[in-house]
């Protein structure tokens, strides 16, 4: 007898709680129902919005839709996509071969994985070093030999020979804060490599 009278009242509490957990959600508008851990069906936990490049762009579109000055007959992400896959590039597909001291500075020898790494590099190459002089006055020199690509990197100042060796390849290539304010010209349509 006590086992069923146990049962009728958590029978009973189940439903009382599903009957007000329904009528709760009837009051609620309909964006705003609840999953099954209590989570607000049009927000996330997560905060990521996928991998990095597809991140900054989402970032980049909340930015433009937020700025009413915002030119959208310029705006080109497609350009800001294109130039986030050769930062992919140049970061993922490709084998730092060596790095090693040099006088005032360092040497790396890098060879790309794919031909679209290569392609990248190549483009890369072709403005970083300016970029790294105006930002650091550090000088980059790139020679590439079949599909080898070799950078010298050094300073005047023997204070930041240290750091140099310590950024490497990968620090040289990251080192400053020009990237966000080129990734924004690009969305803008005011593309910075041009």
């Amino acid at each position: 007898m006590k086992t069923l009278w146990i049962t009728s009242l958590f029978c009973t509490a189940i439903m009382l709680l599903t009957v007000g957990f329904r009528a709760d959600a009837q009051d609620m508008p309909m964006d705003q129902h609840l999953d099954h851990r209590g989570h607000s069906m049009n927000q996330s936990p997560l905060m990521s919005s996928g991998n990095d490049a597809f991140g900054t762009i989402q970032e980049a579109i909340q930015e433009l839709d937020a700025d009413p000055k915002t030119d959208w007959s310029k705006v080109d992400l497609e350009v800001l996509r294109q130039h986030l896959v050769d930062m992919h590039n140049f970061t993922i597909n490709v084998e730092v071969r060596s790095q090693r001291p040099i006088e005032n500075g360092f040497e790396a020898v890098i060879r790309p994985i794919t031909k679209m790494s290569e392609a990248s590099l190549d483009r890369v190459f072709a403005v970083h070093p300016m970029q790294l002089k105006k930002e650091t006055g550090w000088a980059m020199q790139v020679s590439k030999t079949g599909d080898l690509f070799t950078l010298r990197v050094t300073s005047s100042n023997p204070a930041e020979v240290s750091r140099l060796r310590g950024l490497g390849y990968i620090g040289i290539m990251a080192v400053g804060a020009h990237h966000q304010s080129h990734h924004w010209g690009m969305a803008k349509g005011s593309n910075p490599h041009n």
